[in-house]
């Protein structure tokens, strides 16, 4: 599997993540030797919520620990210039009905699809099929509602 490229923001922002997880766990872990001396283990809600609560934090945990295992810091000024590559702010059209739409390629930890600029994961589909295209380039992009048939208008460079 390749690594996905990342930010040093967005993996500032997810280890950040991960230590607030990890400072949660003495408080849950206290909840569980509490509720462990109150005797019976088997109809003890408390303690059982506890244990749940203490896995959920350990998945959460391992799996931002993944995600940035997976990543490498990238340099936005050394990206490939005049071509689709992580960070770059594209405006595709959709070929069936002219329609263009506004991304930006990013890495974990730094994805928005709330805004008028969509930033989308260097490892989605749509990003997948961008990648390495220059404008006037077509491209077809397998995403799970189908088939997308695109145009590159435009390309920014990432800013640096």
């Amino acid at each position: 599997m390749e690594r996905q490229p990342i930010s040093q923001e967005g993996y500032d922002k997810i280890r950040g993540e991960i230590k607030e997880l990890e400072d949660t766990k003495p408080a849950v872990l206290e909840r569980i030797k509490v509720a462990r001396e109150e005797g019976d283990l088997k109809e003890n809600a408390e303690y059982h919520a506890a244990r749940e609560q203490l896995a959920h934090l350990e998945r959460q945990i391992a799996s931002k620990r993944e995600r940035l295992a997976n990543c490498k810091i990238m340099d936005r000024s050394e990206m490939p210039k005049g071509v689709v590559a992580y960070g770059s702010r594209v405006t595709v059209k959709d070929l069936s009905d002219g329609m263009e739409e506004i991304y930006e390629l990013v890495g974990p930890g730094e994805e928005d699809y709330d805004g008028d600029i969509l930033k989308i994961l260097t490892s989605s589909p749509l990003a997948q099929s961008m990648i390495g295209k220059k404008v006037g380039d077509a491209f077809e992009a397998d995403i799970p509602a189908g088939k997308l048939n695109m145009e590159v208008v435009s390309i920014e460079d990432a800013e640096i």
